[in-house]
């Protein structure tokens, strides 16, 4: 889906901008984009979701 900003009655461009970054960091773009950027095997997705668990700390509650 598009990141539409719309510029609001005396709206600086650098605001727009501004605004623009903003939303585009709280929707996760850039990093959707770095991670489609190229293929990833699902072995090798599923190791690295391993790992990321295995690194975690474990919780003191059980």
């Amino acid at each position: 889906m598009a990141t539409i900003v719309k510029k609001k009655p005396g709206q600086t461009d650098d605001q727009l901008i501004a605004q623009f970054k903003k939303k585009v960091l709280y929707e996760e773009i850039i990093e959707e984009v770095r991670e489609r950027e190229f293929y990833t095997k699902p072995s090798r997705k599923r190791y690295e979701r391993e790992r990321a668990n295995k690194n975690r700390k474990p919780s003191r509650y059980y």
